[in-house]
């Protein structure tokens, strides 16, 4: 295999702890641990992802036993340590203390065609954070986080990467459910990779233990390698990089809402300082469009991470995160700014996402009326979000308002029961949306087919068609626990266009079948992994 450009910038710009030894401990005055994964002799890829081409290796060297053992571990590339980070967070809440990288081990930094990559396994084996866990994971997790870090990123969301899953050929006992019922599931290991896998609950460690010196070193770290637009020193330099992780942050879950995904656990410790979408763990998409849904059973009570809270829930970690940079700053208003600008700028992107998502240009002042009476709607009666928008952008200026009606009733879940009081209701929306792509016509000068094209390709690259529906990735799941991968390759390479027909997998484009609306992994999912 080519010789890779090798670049730990972490490691070599933050302290190491001083102990070698890989057992659970707490940890001071340090960013990371030294952590080597275990030796799975008998482990196997089940898929390599189109990354690794994109990140210069060709398909000799991805089908090479080299390449095998570098990324599940039992090959060490020369002159590289592996280590887990060490960092700390909220958890529903409530401030946890010590966390850190239990499950996944970092194996070195690479620079290709001028970008950082670093990559980590996950499954490979117990750190000094694992505190009670074993630092393994098992298939059913590690299909559903191979696949959506890569199904995110083809929806244009800032994500996490995925190079390679692969079985680590050993059993793991887990209790699924939470319920006391544990049972051996098959092991797996999957390659992780991102600019960066820093997290915010990086500074809230360093900032709860009062080491500012090294709360210093680390922001100023990831300034100089990821925020280098800014020039300034100082305070006006960690207040920069305050409003630029704020913004980086907003945009990112933006666009969950713009899909509909559901991430379940936004602690702290799972929030990427870079914006991307990080730890892949009981998410979902919305199918019944529900602002009150969340994937994760932990989370089941008193749904915390609902969809219709995740924009708010980003602020509330951002806030943690201004708390843990206050040291460097100590100036609460110009902080305070800086969070007000977030609710502002929430409000501006939601009403461009949505004028997006419903194929309207022109502004109006009824705009915000239009949307929530839309909303509204939505929660009458069980319709499915992804179907919907796209079934939208088949209605034009022209259609009558019971062909668009009928147009968007295939979203409804049991349109049986869809009562007359709602037909109603929905009818005198559409009434109205008509009339707003009438007025969009005449702002435009008049009926324009080029015009009328341009609104349905422009809904279609808001609103994709395809998306990991729980359901689908159980259906991989099952087969792949036969030692059948040709589902998750059919999967895989559907989500590679989203926002394309694809008539091919048209079957996919569908409501979620009622036998997945209760069975475990198709509806909500706990974070046993």
């Amino acid at each position: 295999m080519r010789k890779l450009h090798i670049d730990n910038s972490f490691t070599n710009s933050l302290p190491k702890d001083p102990v070698a030894e890989n057992y659970t401990r707490q940890v001071t005055s340090i960013a990371f641990s030294k952590a080597e994964p275990l030796k799975f002799p008998k482990s196997s890829f089940i898929h390599v992802s189109k990354l690794a081409k994109e990140l210069g290796f060709t398909e000799e060297e991805i089908l090479s036993e080299e390449f095998l053992q570098l990324f599940t571990g039992q090959h060490l590339y020369p002159h590289t340590e592996p280590y887990a980070m060490a960092y700390a967070g909220h958890q529903f809440g409530n401030w946890a203390g010590q966390l850190g990288d239990g499950r996944a081990i970092n194996l070195f930094e690479t620079l290709q065609n001028e970008k950082r990559w670093a990559f980590q396994l996950k499954g490979a084996g117990p750190t000094p954070y694992s505190r009670r866990g074993d630092g393994l994971a098992v298939l059913r997790s590690s299909i559903r986080e191979h696949l959506c870090s890569e199904a995110m990123h083809h929806l244009g969301i800032p994500t996490t990467r995925s190079l390679s899953l692969a079985l680590s050929g050993e059993e793991v006992l887990r209790d699924v459910m939470y319920d006391g019922h544990p049972d051996y599931e098959k092991g797996a290991i999957v390659c992780r990779v991102a600019p960066s896998f820093i997290r915010f609950g990086n500074f809230e460690l360093a900032a709860a233990q009062g080491e500012n010196e090294l709360l210093k070193k680390l922001t100023d770290y990831t300034i100089s390698t990821f925020f280098t637009d800014i020039k300034t020193s100082g305070a006006a330099a960690y207040l920069q990089f305050f409003q630029e992780v704020t913004d980086r942050t907003l945009e990112m879950i933006m666009h969950w809402q713009r899909v509909g995904f559901v991430h379940g656990v936004m602690n702290t410790d799972n929030m990427s300082i870079l914006g991307l979408t990080i730890d892949y763990g009981p998410y979902g998409w919305l199918e019944p469009y529900d602002h009150g849904w969340t994937p994760n059973t932990t989370d089941r009570q008193h749904k915390r991470y609902r969809y219709g809270a995740q924009p708010e829930i980003g602020l509330w970690n951002l806030l943690q995160l201004a708390n843990a940079l206050f040291p460097l700053i100590e100036d609460a208003p110009a902080l305070q700014k800086v969070l007000d600008s977030y609710k502002t700028n929430y409000q501006a992107q939601y009403l461009d996402t949505m004028m997006n998502k419903i194929g309207i240009y022109y502004t109006h002042k009824d705009d915000r009326d239009l949307l929530q009476a839309l909303e509204e709607n939505l929660h009458l009666h069980e319709t499915d979000m992804t179907i919907f928008y796209r079934e939208l952008s088949k209605i034009d200026s022209k259609t009558a308002i019971t062909d668009a009606f009928n147009m968007i009733s295939v979203a409804f879940y049991t349109i049986n029961d869809v009562e007359e009081t709602h037909k109603k209701t929905w009818l005198q929306w559409l009434e109205t949306y008509l009339e707003r792509l009438v007025f969009d016509m005449e702002q435009n000068d008049g009926e324009n087919s080029a015009f009328a094209k341009a609104r349905i390709e422009k809904m279609n690259a808001t609103n994709p068609k395809y998306v990991l529906r729980n359901y689908i990735s159980q259906l991989v799941i099952d087969a792949a626990d036969q030692g059948d991968y040709e589902l998750l390759r059919e999967v895989y390479s559907m989500l590679q266009k989203p926002y394309d027909e694809q008539p091919k997998y048209e079957k996919w484009y569908a409501l979620r079948p009622e036998w997945a609306r209760s069975k475990v992994g198709c509806s909500m999912l706990s974070c046993s992994s």
